[in-house]
C-alpha cells in the first residue's frame, strides 16, 4: 500500500502516529509483544456472492468458507465479522445444510462446528449476512481506525461531480468488514466473488472474469475467481462507470480501468506496466505469477494505492490530463511500487503487521529498481536518495526498529522506517553482498515461500544461504535495531610520509554501528578504492599517495543510510562534483557550496551546476539561490532568465520563474503574464504566483479567466490561492466548488488558504455554508488522520478573525462547530 496522503497528513498532523488501541500483553513482560496470530484453522477457498444497496450502503452477502484445522484437532471456527448482520450459518455436508450453533459479538462470529475435525480434514461454512460499513464504528488491534473495509461512493447519486462507484479496501484488517473470514496476513485462500450490480456498470475483482449474465431487472451478475491462494485482506472487489484501455504482457491481459473522460491518457499513464512487468519477472527470476493485472482509478480513495492480488487500486488523482503529463507522469513511481507488490505482499506475504517491511520495504525499493533500469544508474541513486532524505526528516523515525513486536496502533507500521528505510536497507544490503548474490537470493526467498506468508528472519536465511555468510550482524543492526550511524569526517595529509588520512566518528548516542565503507582516494582524477570496516565509534584509516589526494569520498557509492558531517574544502568539493560524480555526489557538493555562495569560487561552481544533467538538481540549485543578497541577487539573474526561457524541462522553467518572481521587477510582468498560459501546468501556475508579486490587479484579473477553464495541479492551486487572497464574494461559487470536489489530499492543501478566505467574506449565509462544508470533511476523514485537532484549529482561527472583526454572530457559529460530531 502507497500512503501517497501520509506525507501531506504529516505536516498537519504530528499525532499522526500516535494512537492508541488494545494489544496483547505477555504477562512479566516489560512491553508489549504483538505475536504473528496463531493458527487453529486455515483458510482453503472462500466463495461469495453480494448484492449492494445504494439506497443503505449495504452488502448483502452469501459466503461459502472452506477452512480445515491447521495441526490440532477443533470442533469449532472463530471469524473476523466487524459490525454485520448475521442472518444465518449452516455446514455444508454431503449435499445437506445442517445448522450451526454460534454467537457473534459485533467483532466475532465464533461458531460450533458439529465434530472435531483433524488437521486437513476440509469442511465448508455458510453464512447469509448483511455488511453494513458505514455503520461500523469499533476498532481491532489490527484495524486502522476508522477504516470502513467497503466504500459507496456517491450511492444515491446526489452528487452531480462525482460518479457512482463501490471499491474495497483490505489492509490492514478491514476486509472482515464485507465478508466474515480469518482477517489475518499469515492467512491464504483461492476465492470466487460473484456480484450482482446495475447493468450499466463494470466490475473488477481478483483473478478471471469467469461469467456475465444480464438480468431481467436491469442488474447483470458477474463472478470473478482466483485460482491461486493470497491474503484475506488481499481480496477486492470494485464497481463502477468505467473506461477499459487493454494491454498485454506474454499471453496475460494487462488493463487500465479510468473515468471514460481519460481513457485517451490511460496509456500515457499506466502504458508503461508490461515492460515494468517484463523487468521485475526477470531480476526476481519468477514470471509474473497472477492470471491477469488489472490498475483502476477509485474517487474518494484514502490511501494512494493498494496491491489488491491482480487488481490495484489507484487513488483518482492518478488520473492526470494532458497538460499534467507533459511535466511528467507523477504516478510512475507509485505503479511501480504496487506492482512490485504482486511479488512481495501478494506472492508472498508478512506474516504479521510486525514484519511489514518484507511487504513495503521491497515495494519501495522496487521503485529505484525501476528508475535504474529506465532512466540509469543516476536514476536509481536518486530515488534511493530520496527516500534516504525522507527517512531522515522526521527525528522520531530514529527510535522505530524496522521490525516492531511492539506497537501501540496497526498504523504505526506504515511509516518511512518501514517504507523509506526499508527500501534503502535493501538497496545497503544489495551494494554489501553484491548484484548476483542479491537477486539470487530474493529469488530464493520467493521460491521457498511462495503463496505463504514470511516474516524477515526467512529473508536472512534465503541470503545467508546463497552468500555463505553470516548477516545476523546486519539483521540485529538493521531490522532488529534502530536509529542510524551519524559519522564526522574530517581528513589530513602528512607531505613527508605522503599518508592521506581520515578521521571517521559516529557522533549519535547509544550503540555503535558496524559499517562497510567504500573510501575512494582521488589522485588527480584517477580513482583508487579502498574497502574498509569501521567497528568503533571512533575509527582512523590511513592511505599511502604519491601526492595530496584532491578529494578522498567516503561510503564512494553513497548508499549509507545516515548523516554526514563531512569537513571538505570548496576545491574538495568541486573535485568531488566533476570526478566522483554520481547523483548524491553531486547533490553534496551543491548543497556545501551553496552555503558559501557569495564567494567568487563557489559563484562560478553553481552557474556550472546549473547545468547539470540532472533536472531535479538543476531545481535545486535555484532553490538554493539566495536572491535577497544583492551580490548573488546581480551575478545570478541573466541566468534564471535563461533558464526561465530556455531549459528543456518544463518543471525546472517553472522552478526559474519561481526564483525570478522573487526579484519582483515589474519588467518582468509580461513575462509572467504571458506564462500563465503555458500548456505546462507548472509553468502557468509559477507564472501566475510571481504575477500576484509584482501586480496583484493583473493577477486577479488573469486567475478570474483562468477559473473558467481546466486546470490541475500547481496551476489549480494558484488560481485557488489567489482567488481566496485577493478575489471576493463573487469568488464564492468558484472556490467552495474546488474545495467540494477535492480530494482528501487536495482538501487537505486548500485548507489554509479556504480559511484565509472566509475570514474575509462578508456574507453569514456564505461563511455558515463555507464553515459546514469544512465541518463535513472533518467528520468524514478516517479516525487514522488524526487530522481533527488541526481542522478545529484552523476554525477557531476563523472565529477569532471574525470577532475582532464585530461578526460576532458568525464567530459563535463556528465556535458552535467546534464540538460537533466528528471531534
Amino acid at each position: 500500500m502507497k500512503f501517497f496522503i501520509a506525507a501531506v497528513v504529516i505536516l498537519f498532523s504530528p499525532q499522526l502516529f500516535s494512537q492508541s488501541s488494545t494489544t496483547t500483553v505477555i504477562v512479566g513482560s516489560p512491553e508489549k509483544y504483538l505475536a504473528t496470530a496463531t493458527k487453529i484453522n486455515d483458510l482453503v477457498h472462500t466463495k461469495l456472492d453480494v448484492k449492494f444497496d445504494y439506497s443503505k450502503s449495504w452488502l448483502y452477502g452469501k459466503e461459502w468458507v472452506t477452512l480445515h484445522p491447521h495441526f490440532y484437532v477443533t470442533d469449532s471456527l472463530n471469524l473476523d465479522a466487524k459490525g454485520m448482520q448475521i442472518n444465518e450459518v449452516q455446514l455444508v455436508k454431503s449435499g445437506k445444510m445442517l445448522p450451526l450453533k454460534y454467537t457473534y459479538d459485533g467483532l466475532n462470529l465464533r461458531i460450533r462446528l458439529d465434530k472435531g475435525y483433524k488437521a486437513n480434514e476440509n469442511y465448508t461454512v455458510y453464512i447469509d449476512y448483511i455488511s453494513k460499513p458505514d455503520e461500523f464504528k469499533g476498532s481491532t488491534p489490527g484495524l486502522f481506525e476508522g477504516l470502513k473495509g467497503l466504500y459507496f461512493i456517491n450511492p444515491k447519486g446526489l452528487d452531480k461531480n462525482t460518479p457512482q462507484q463501490i471499491w474495497t479496501q483490505g489492509e490492514t484488517e478491514g476486509n472482515s468488514i464485507w465478508f466474515p473470514t480469518i482477517d489475518k496476513p499469515n492467512q491464504k485462500t483461492t476465492n470466487e466473488i460473484t456480484m450482482t450490480v446495475p447493468a450499466k456498470y463494470l466490475t473488477l475483482s481478483n483473478g478471471l472474469l469467469m461469467s456475465k449474465k444480464n438480468n431481467a431487472d436491469g442488474t447483470r451478475t458477474d463472478t470473478w475467481k482466483m485460482n491461486l491462494p493470497h491474503a484475506p485482506y488481499l481480496l477486492f472487489m470494485a464497481v463502477g462507470d468505467y473506461a477499459v484501455i487493454k494491454d498485454k504482457y506474454k499471453s496475460k491481459e494487462i488493463s487500465y480501468y479510468v473515468e471514460k473522460e481519460y481513457s485517451a491518457v490511460a496509456k500515457k499513464i499506466f502504458g508503461l506496466t508490461p515492460e515494468m512487468i517484463a523487468y521485475y519477472s526477470r531480476i526476481t527470476g519468477v514470471d509474473f505469477p497472477w492470471p491477469k493485472y488489472a490498475q483502476i482509478t477509485g474517487r474518494e480513495y484514502i490511501f494512494g494505492a493498494m496491491e489488491n492480488t491482480s487488481a490495484t487500486l489507484h487513488g483518482s488523482d492518478i488520473q492526470q490530463d494532458a497538460r499534467q503529463l507533459i511535466d511528467h507522469n507523477s504516478w510512475e513511481g507509485v505503479i511501480a511500487h504496487e506492482l512490485f507488490h504482486q511479488w512481495f505482499g501478494d506472492y508472498v506475504t508478512t506474516e504479521s503487521w510486525s514484519n511489514t517491511t518484507v511487504n513495503e520495504s521491497f515495494a519501495d525499493y522496487g521503485e529505484t529498481l525501476w528508475n535504474e533500469y529506465k532512466y540509469g544508474k543516476d536514476a536509481g541513486i536518486e530515488q534511493n536518495y530520496k527516500g534516504i532524505a525522507a527517512y531522515l526528516s522526521q527525528p522520531s523515525n530514529a527510535e522505530n526498529n524496522l521490525v516492531r513486536f511492539s506497537y501501540n496502533s496497526v498504523i504505526e507500521m506504515f511509516d518511512q522506517v518501514s517504507y523509506q528505510k526499508g527500501g534503502a536497507i535493501l538497496n545497503m544490503l544489495r551494494n554489501y553482498v553484491g548484484d548476483s548474490a542479491f537477486f539470487k537470493s530474493i529469488n530464493l526467498y520467493l521460491t521457498n515461500n511462495k503463496f505463504k506468508s514470511a516474516e524477515a528472519t526467512n529473508l536472512r536465511l534465503a541470503f545467508e544461504e546463497v552468500t555463505g555468510k553470516d548477516l545476523n550482524w546486519f539483521w540485529n543492526q538493521w531490522y532488529y535495531g534502530s536509529g542510524h550511524p551519524k559519522l564526522d569526517i574530517s581528513y589530513k595529509y602528512n607531505t613527508e610520509k605522503k599518508i592521506g588520512t581520515v578521521f571517521i566518528t559516529q557522533t549519535q548516542p547509544g550503540k555503535t554501528f558496524k559499517l562497510p565503507l567504500a573510501i575512494d582516494v582521488y589522485e588527480g582524477s584517477e580513482k583508487r578504492r579502498y574497502n574498509v570496516w569501521m567497528n568503533n565509534k571512533v575509527d582512523t584509516f590511513s592511505f599511502v599517495t604519491t601526492s595530496q589526494p584532491a578529494l578522498i569520498n567516503v561510503d564512494g557509492d553513497k548508499i549509507l543510510v545516515g548523516e554526514k558531517q563531512d569537513h571538505k574544502t570548496l576545491k574538495e568539493l568541486i573535485h568531488q562534483y566533476t570526478y566522483a560524480g554520481n547523483y548524491v555526489d553531486r547533490l553534496e557538493a551543491i548543497d556545501s557550496i551553496a552555503a558559501h555562495q557569495t564567494e567568487p569560487l563557489a559563484q562560478d561552481f553553481l552557474k556550472t551546476a546549473l547545468k547539470d544533467k540532472s533536472s531535479d538538481l538543476r531545481i535545486r540549485v535555484l532553490g538554493k539561490l539566495d536572491v535577497k543578497d544583492i551580490v548573488v541577487k546581480q551575478a545570478f539573474e541573466p541566468f534564471i532568465k535563461n533558464i526561465a526561457s530556455n531549459d528543456q524541462k518544463s518543471l525546472v522553467r517553472a522552478k526559474a520563474i519561481e526564483v525570478l518572481g522573487k526579484y519582483k521587477k515589474p519588467e518582468n510582468i509580461a513575462t509572467f503574464y504571458n506564462a500563465t498560459t503555458d500548456s505546462s501546468y507548472s509553468i502557468s501556475g509559477q507564472a501566475l504566483l510571481a504575477l500576484r508579486d509584482v501586480d496583484s490587479v493583473a493577477a486577479l484579473k488573469q486567475a478570474e479567466k483562468l477559473s473558467v477553464k481546466p486546470a490541475r495541479g500547481t496551476l489549480n492551486q494558484a488560481i485557488i490561492s489567489t482567488l481566496c487572497r485577493l478575489g471576493g464574494e463573487d469568488s464564492y461559487e468558484f472556490i467552495t466548488n474546488k474545495f467540494s470536489t477535492a480530494s482528501i489530499s487536495d482538501k487537505i492543501s486548500m485548507l489554509q488558504n479556504f480559511a484565509f478566505y472566509i475570514g474575509k467574506i462578508q456574507s453569514t449565509e456564505n461563511v455558515n455554508k463555507a464553515i459546514d462544508m469544512i465541518v463535513d470533511f472533518r467528520q468524514s476523514l478516517p479516525g487514522f488522520y488524526h487530522l481533527q485537532p488541526m481542522i478545529n484549529s484552523t476554525l477557531n482561527t476563523i472565529a477569532q478573525r471574525k470577532q475582532a472583526t464585530g461578526m460576532a454572530d458568525q464567530s459563535n457559529y463556528i465556535k458552535s462547530k467546534l464540538n460537533a460530531p466528528g471531534l
